[in-house]
């Protein structure tokens, strides 16, 4: 499809829709405003340690950009996005991020760490904060975050060098609470756990994104029961009311039309399919293609008939 029709169909300047990450669109919910003014404050008063959970595409990631917009620039960064990493590797992307040239000689975690704690020191003797922020957290090794534990002691008499960002999936929480890391856990002192939207969330968020992507020249109407649906189908999931909003897009323009109504929607739904469809629940009992009450009820029957049977034999 060229785009340049479909942008002018809507009175679009883009696709205000689009699945990757982008600052200039953020929405900052309640949540994702408290989410932010946990991560500001974490790092401006040197917590140490901070972390934020949500589920995925409830905007982590576009948090994390927004952050390092509303960081004084005083505060040195270093942003990790791949956390399946060695605790060498780690320590070399860190090094990486904040600029710190790696020197002569084999590379090991000790060289790593002087040279971190060098740039460290120097940078809190003009006045500056540091702050290493790991996305996808949840992915990280328990050696890994020791590791990142071992980080946090880089510090003065009074005041943590480095401040430590950990933002990830809810099971970031589970992994966290592990006997063998209840040290690096007993440190955070700054949590936040993201939650959905809400239905009024949910709505401001979609209007948001199209004022974003169209201004005065926005030509589409999407009635309340198309954005009720579209709520309770991506259950207050950014990233899928993105989904369903950009596929009801598309049906619109198939149909010529600007109304997105609750039938554009639907049709919108059955196209993503999957979990789309029962609003983020299983809809199928997996490896049957039946629903899980007919699944049950098969099974007990298919129970009773053994039980018969062992009867009639014995």
């Amino acid at each position: 499809m060229n785009m340049d029709f479909y942008a002018s169909h809507f009175g679009f300047r883009e696709n205000p829709f689009h699945l990757t990450p982008d600052p200039a669109y953020l929405y900052l919910s309640r949540q994702h405003r408290d989410a932010l003014s946990h991560l500001l404050y974490g790092i401006g008063e040197r917590k140490g340690f901070v972390v934020i959970t949500g589920g995925i595409g409830m905007g982590k990631t576009t948090l994390c950009r927004a952050l390092l917009a509303e960081l004084d620039p005083s505060v040195a960064t270093a942003l990790i996005f791949n956390a399946a990493v060695s605790e060498l590797e780690l320590l070399a992307a860190v090094q990486q991020e904040f600029g710190i040239a790696p020197g002569r000689g084999r590379k090991t975690r000790k060289r790593c760490l002087d040279g971190i704690n060098a740039f460290l020191l120097k940078n809190f003797s003009n006045g500056g904060n540091a702050v290493v922020i790991i996305d996808e957290a949840q992915n990280c090794s328990p050696h890994v975050l020791e590791q990142i534990r071992m980080l946090s002691n880089l510090e003065t008499e009074r005041e943590k060098l480095l401040q430590i960002v950990l933002m990830g999936q809810p099971e970031l929480r589970e992994i966290l609470e592990a006997p063998a890391l209840r040290q690096l856990n007993e440190r955070i002192m700054v949590r936040y756990h993201l939650e959905p939207l809400d239905e009024k969330q949910s709505e401001a968020y979609i209007r948001h994104r199209l004022a974003m992507a169209a201004g005065d020249e926005n030509k589409v109407d999407f009635t309340a029961g198309a954005l009720r649906l579209i709520h309770r189908r991506a259950r207050g999931n950014p990233r899928r009311i993105n989904g369903i909003c950009d596929r009801a897009l598309l049906v619109a323009y198939t149909k010529d039309t600007v109304s997105i109504d609750r039938g554009i929607v639907r049709a919108a739904v059955r196209d993503l399919g999957g979990p789309f469809e029962k609003g983020g629940r299983l809809s199928r009992f997996p490896g049957t293609g039946a629903s899980p009450w007919f699944a049950a009820a098969f099974l007990t029957g298919l129970v009773f008939f053994l039980f018969l049977w062992i009867l009639v034999r014995g």
